[in-house]
């Protein structure tokens, strides 16, 4: 029973390793990944492939599925023992942290990609996420909610899986429930025997005709754009001295952090030992937005052969709330460079297309 639970709990584990993974930062096996090694298959049998599974605090399985039952058709996972946000998962607004609802997302979609991606006799391997595609919060959760997480698989190329997760937040004094985030997050299966080794992904069977061709689609347009930023790869985040309030300059800063054995998982893909630099600054300001860039880049100090590189960015949009909740006016970004223009009229023109997408989605269907 012990080595069983060991098992549920690293299997479970998996997901964290998956943001970690699409960051480059690994080193070799080490006793832990040998545990691992000797008890993957209790963890990812054909016993325990495309079953449902249930996950509730201290994040570890509440329940095992049943065994020896056909997989399902559709692929979608969700929390029915959810979990209830506590003052430590909030800001001083009682707020329910950004980071906290990401971190149910990404487990949610590594638990779902992970689970379809073993569902077939064959190589063993673990989700790791790719890309965030988009991610909205839509309404703050707050503490003493209860937040639901469901995602299903939308698409899936040859080596990539797309998930849709939704989060919902209820009342459990009142029972009211309300959609709070939607994301959109693309993973690969990478093999337990070489990380290195992206797999393929097993067909999954849609839900209703057209499905597939519009997942197809969407994967098309997220390869374009993420080939179109891979320019940036190569940008810095230059310090500026003395600069001037409502400037790019002003706004910029980094963190710099070792990435050390509390960042490491259980299951052997350990990451420790790179030093990570994480860098943001302002892109662009509507009248009550921002959209702030972040650039993560990693220098290996074990490996003097590897240089350092880009091994992740994103844009962030954030707003400025008072106290009862309402949007205020931002400060306007003053763009200096050239490069700072461009830019800006970058965010500028996303921001535009966002608010479009968004009022599209407002208005009722005929």
């Amino acid at each position: 029973m012990k080595l069983l639970a060991w098992a549920l709990h690293l299997h479970g584990l998996g997901r964290q390793a998956s943001a970690c993974q699409c960051l480059g930062l690994r080193s070799s096996m080490g006793p832990r990944q040998s545990r691992w090694a000797a008890i993957q298959d209790i963890g990812t049998g054909s016993d325990l492939r495309g079953q449902p599974c249930a996950i509730a605090r201290p994040q570890a399985w509440s329940r095992l599925p049943a065994v020896n039952q056909p997989p399902p058709t559709w692929s979608s996972w969700h929390v029915p023992d959810p979990w209830i946000m506590r003052p430590d998962d909030a800001n001083v607004a009682g707020n329910v942290h950004g980071g906290t609802i990401l971190k149910m997302i990404e487990e949610a979609g590594a638990i779902i990609s992970t689970r379809h991606c073993n569902s077939q006799d064959g190589e063993r391997c673990v989700a790791a996420l790719a890309r965030v595609e988009r991610t909205d919060f839509l309404s703050p959760m707050c503490i003493g909610e209860v937040a639901h997480v469901s995602a299903e698989i939308t698409y899936t190329s040859r080596h990539s899986v797309e998930v849709q997760v939704n989060v919902m937040s209820e009342n459990i004094l009142t029972g009211t429930k309300k959609l709070t985030n939607k994301a959109t997050l693309w993973y690969v299966p990478l093999s337990l025997k070489n990380v290195d080794k992206v797999l393929e992904v097993p067909p999954v069977v849609y839900s209703r005709q057209g499905q597939e061709e519009e997942g197809r689609k969407r994967y098309e347009a997220q390869k374009l754009e993420r080939m179109e930023t891979k320019w940036r790869n190569g940008d810095i985040v230059q310090p500026v001295l003395n600069p001037e309030p409502s400037t790019v300059g002003y706004s910029q800063s980094s963190l710099i952090h070792l990435v050390g054995p509390s960042d490491c998982t259980l299951h052997g893909f350990v990451h420790g030992g790179c030093v990570i630099t994480i860098s943001g600054r302002m892109t662009f300001t509507s009248n009550k937005s921002m959209e702030i860039e972040v650039l993560v880049d990693a220098d290996p100090v074990v490996d003097n052969s590897q240089k350092r590189y880009r091994a992740a960015s994103a844009f962030f949009t954030y707003v400025s709330l008072n106290q009862e909740g309402r949007s205020l006016p931002v400060p306007q970004l003053v763009p200096k460079t050239e490069d700072e223009k461009k830019r800006f009229e970058e965010g500028k023109g996303r921001y535009l297309q966002m608010k479009a997408k968004r009022q599209g989605q407002a208005e009722p269907q005929p």
